[in-house]
């Protein structure tokens, strides 16, 4: 079979090939089922196309926001059948948030049109203008009349850009990642290798489409593949954790993901009963995907479902910032390691000794065609096994590089190692190859220094978030970069508390920051359910709640030793 020039070119062929296969099973808000075939997606997205063409589109960023549906993936293919440039953004009710994110986006791409669906137009049209950006012309794709029959594929390459997906913004303000036809086109094949999926799978899962592996995995990855994408609302999934995954059972998925919070609760609240309805038997690949998982909560969710039919090795953990398209390792079933935690803190990873204190890290298997480099950032040189440094990655399906930002393509694509090793991407992510597996240990902007020891807030957040009621997400920082203050910000489910009953509240999240790190917070600040913000798939926003403290905007119940900069609320 001769290679595909572009991804354009790959899923019009897809289309032409299996016209009568399914190509989406779209489900709505009550769990109803549609079924769409790729010839009526392509004529969709052809019409689509026509659209954008007769508005000059051709090579421009173009704006997709909808919230998962058919309009979404018209939108999505239109943008591909024209030659134009698709941005994938949340719909503008999603989240609180989701209406600062979508102009933040606008503005930094310069986008002139934007695609949605009739329900979501009007309030898209509202934010817009709202934000400064009245110019922009919302097309509601589901009233568009077909006007594509017989329109030809534009003359794309393999280096034409195809998609600019937005980071989300953790450790720093979200820049567009510049992602070309050949690197989707490789990232497809990494996903095949890593996922072991083919014509026959069935992909679906709780990652929206506008996060970088809900779009590549669970949508453009099945219909490459000529397989079928079952597209799951989040309405039908905010009552219950479950209903993820008798959704999974219903349709006879085998391929799903989901952030590591959905396998939390799944397990915290599957009765004996829920698991006998629970068919899971043709689920081949369930992935932890968007934030880490503790080793114990995977564990412990492949064995509990296990009775529900539930594959002893299903359970994957991949790992791919955006910038790398693809998934650049993969655990299956995941890998985890227990290393001596002041060790680690000291830059390499070793068992510990009797007595010791503990961390476990993750780790996974390198993509086939990823290199990978553990490499000091201060002066790139390249690290010998079991020392952690940066993340350094090279393969095919790494973007070309950000939108419109020049001096940071350059700091992160495209580097060189000091021993000349060139091409690589700074993931900004901290770990150490050990025995084949790469481990992540943190995040360069993470860690904090107390003491001269390097701590790993992530470890400190799942700790707390598995203290039981009224925990809830949390997220552990660094005030200032210049002295050594941790604060930590806590969620509090419930109401009514009395302000001694928040200052003992206070004093159990001090006490277990002091006993999983070693050093005690300056302060401990309390908050109200949804004040943690987390990106999509479910990472906390670590840059944005660190602003947002320093700035006194996060309305605080309790601050258990008030800063300058808090106020109590």
């Amino acid at each position: 079979m001769t290679p595909a020039r572009s991804f354009t070119h790959a899923l019009a062929a897809r289309c032409a090939a299996g016209a009568d296969d399914t190509a989406l099973l779209c489900l709505d808000d009550a769990g109803k089922a549609t079924a769409h075939t790729y010839r009526a997606l392509d004529t969709r997205a052809r019409t689509v196309a026509a659209a954008l063409a007769h508005r000059g589109a051709a090579g421009s960023p173009v704006l997709v926001s909808a919230d998962g549906g058919r309009p979404a993936v018209e939108a999505l293919l239109g943008c591909l059948y024209a030659g134009a440039v698709a941005v994938p953004v949340p719909p503008p009710d999603a989240i609180g948030a989701a209406g600062e994110r979508i102009a933040a986006i606008a503005a930094d791409t310069g986008a002139t049109l934007a695609l949605t669906d009739s329900a979501h137009a009007p309030e898209l049209s509202r934010r817009l203008a709202g934000a400064g950006h009245s110019g922009v012309v919302c097309l509601a794709v589901d009233r568009l009349p077909d006007d594509g029959a017989g329109r030809r594929l534009p003359d794309l390459t393999g280096q034409d850009t195809a998609l600019l997906h937005y980071t989300a913004g953790t450790t720093a303000a979200p820049r567009g990642v510049r992602i070309t036809h050949a690197n989707l086109l490789a990232a497809m094949a990494d996903l095949r290798a890593a996922l072991r999926t083919d014509s026959r799978s069935r992909i679906g899962g709780r990652l929206p489409l506008h996060h970088h592996l809900g779009l590549t995995g669970q949508l453009l990855h099945p219909l490459w593949l000529g397989a079928t994408a079952v597209l799951m609302p989040p309405g039908l999934l905010a009552d219950t954790p479950l209903r993820w995954l008798r959704e999974v059972a219903r349709h006879g998925i085998t391929v799903t993901a989901a952030p590591a919070s959905a396998y939390a609760r799944c397990l915290a609240e599957a009765t004996d009963a829920d698991l006998a309805d629970l068919g899971l038997g043709r689920l081949r690949t369930a992935v932890n995907a968007g934030e880490p998982a503790a080793a114990a909560t995977l564990a412990a969710f492949a064995r509990r479902f296990a009775a529900a039919g539930l594959r002893p090795d299903a359970v994957t953990t991949v790992h791919g910032p955006t910038e790398a398209v693809s998934v650049l390792s993969t655990a299956r079933p995941p890998v985890h390691l227990a290393v001596a935690a002041d060790a680690l803190g000291r830059g390499e990873l070793r068992p510990p000794d009797l007595g010791d204190p503990v961390r476990t890290v993750a780790g996974g298997t390198p993509a086939p065609g990823v290199t990978v480099r553990i490499v000091d950032p201060a002066d790139a040189t390249v690290l010998p096994d079991g020392r952690t440094g940066e993340i350094w990655v090279r393969g095919a399906a790494v973007a070309a590089g950000y939108w419109r930002r020049p001096l940071e393509t350059a700091d992160t694509f495209g580097r060189a190692t000091a021993a000349g090793e060139r091409g690589f991407l700074r993931t900004g992510d901290l770990g150490a190859l050990l025995d084949g597996a790469v481990y992540v240990t943190g995040r360069t902007k993470d860690d904090l220094l107390v003491d001269g020891r390097a701590l790993h807030p992530r470890e400190a957040e799942r700790r707390l978030a598995r203290s039981g009621a009224p925990f809830g997400p949390a997220v552990v920082l660094a005030a200032h970069p210049d002295h050594e203050e941790i604060v930590a910000v806590q969620e509090i489910h419930g109401a009514g508390w009395t302000g001694r009953q928040l200052a003992d509240l206070a004093g159990r999240v001090r006490d277990c920051l002091r006993a999983e790190t070693g050093a005690a917070p300056g302060a401990v600040v309390l908050v109200r359910p949804g004040a943690v913000r987390r990106t999509a798939g479910g990472t906390v926003r670590r840059s944005l709640m660190r602003d947002l403290y320093l700035r006194g905007e996060l309305r605080p119940l309790y601050v258990s030793a008030a800063p300058a900069a808090a106020e109590r609320g």
